[in-house]
């Protein structure tokens, strides 16, 4: 058996720093950005460096499904051959608890003439969708989804006329991502503008931008919190994608943890991605700031969550409410997990997480199951509590394929040992 095959795995603490290099996946949201820009692109595109994991095989997948055909160079290139049209595939595409994919699709479909259902799992159907609905349903789009998560039902007819759309981006930035992605396939220019103040991680609109001007898109920015988009469509491009940040929270947090010295593919701390903005405040350990605001930097949050209980003071973690509707409900599942290492070890405020630090949590016997209900960031960042405490064992570690496959491979190699558990 792999380790990923085993239901539960124990992590044991490492002896000294760990050391080594490591080659990190290419980045989630950047494969998923550009792997729907290149099937909108009329050619051949070519991208660089992408991550397969669980999350972007949904997207590939989906995309093949309505008649884009991908296929790979290598384990870290994809080919991209596309017409600039999208047809409706013959059955509803499931797209598991890919929360990118699915909002991604859900309004990329409208380009596909017939009707289309974005469908996903148990988790994914809890996960809300109806303000992207909303903003489509004002560009004179037919989406419906009555419970508000998915399944979403549109019926594309392979262009629209809509030059205005307003969305509500409070819940996420991927509302935005997905309408600014679809409105340079207009017939008109579209102006898509922020409705009231709030927005999950604007840093993800940025990325987004950079990947549409990379294939031909023209944005301006008329406004705070409004963009135009001109109807140029995409052209067919070479597009590389950088190493995932997400991912490389849970080694820089391991370098810090144990004292160790892990050299990447690149210098990290060029990385453009929102969670990079992490690096300073796990190299600030162990005198990480009193207050965090996650807002930001959601993604990164268990990691730093699971450093902070080994932090020399308590730590309020703020401006996470989205971390609610998440692949779970990561404060809860955060809190529950800490709380299993010791009780008291965390508490839920509203929607703050207070950890209660405790650097003589080092080196103890505390012996603790982790549910992570199958949410991948779960299953990693509370790995890092083993690698200081004795006894914890993260239940079912396979969940890391969503996006790092390759995670307990990683840790191995770096000198950490598990014991598979049936």
């Amino acid at each position: 058996m792999t380790i990923n095959d085993y239901p539960q795995l124990e992590i044991h603490p490492v002896s000294g720093p760990l050391t080594g290099q490591v080659i990190l996946p290419g980045s989630k949201s950047l494969t998923n950005r550009a792997l729907l820009i290149a099937a909108l692109a009329a050619g051949e595109s070519r991208l660089n460096g992408v991550l397969s994991s669980d999350d972007t095989l949904y997207m590939a997948a989906a995309l093949r499904e309505m008649g884009v055909e991908i296929s790979n160079h290598d384990a870290t290139t994809l080919i991209v051959r596309a017409t600039g049209r999208l047809t409706a595939p013959s059955k509803p595409l499931f797209l598991g608890n890919a929360g990118t994919a699915t909002r991604f699709l859900t309004a990329a479909v409208v380009l596909a003439d017939g009707e289309v259902v974005v469908d996903g799992d148990e988790h994914m159907r809890k996960r809300p969708i109806l303000p992207l609905v909303k903003a489509l349903q004002s560009l004179g789009i037919e989406v419906s989804a009555p419970t508000g998560c998915p399944p979403v039902t549109v019926r594309g007819t392979g262009r629209f006329d809509g030059q205005v759309v307003e969305v509500d981006a409070n819940l996420s930035s991927q509302y935005v991502s997905a309408l600014l992605m679809l409105a340079a396939c207009g017939t008109h220019p579209v102006e898509v503008r922020l409705k009231g103040t709030g927005i999950g991680a604007r840093g993800y609109i940025d990325l987004t931008l950079g990947a549409m001007q990379a294939f031909g898109a023209l944005v301006s920015t008329p406004a705070e919190g409004v963009w135009r988009v001109e109807p140029t469509g995409y052209r067919a491009a070479t597009y590389d994608v950088e190493p995932d940040a997400s991912a490389c929270t849970y080694l820089w947090a391991a370098e810090v943890l144990t004292g160790g010295d892990i050299t990447y593919q690149m210098d990290t701390s060029a990385l453009t991605q929102p969670d990079a903005a992490s690096r300073a405040l796990i190299r600030a350990f162990p005198n990480m700031p009193a207050v965090i605001d996650g807002s930001q930097i959601q993604d990164s949050i268990p990691t730093l969550a699971v450093l902070a209980a080994f932090n020399n003071q308590p730590v309020r973690f703020v401006g996470i409410a989205n971390l609610r509707v998440k692949e779970c409900d990561r404060t809860s599942a955060l809190s529950q997990g800490l709380n299993r290492i010791r009780e008291g070890l965390a508490t839920e405020d509203g929607d703050d997480l207070i950890v209660h630090s405790d650097p003589a949590l080092k080196g103890q016997t505390l012996p603790a199951v982790i549910d992570t209900f199958n949410d991948h960031r779960i299953a990693m960042s509370f790995a890092l509590a083993g690698l200081m405490v004795h006894g914890i064992t993260i239940d079912n570690p396979a969940c890391v394929s969503k996006t790092f496959p390759e995670y307990w491979n990683v840790l191995s190699a770096l000198g950490v040992r598990f014991t598979g558990k049936d």
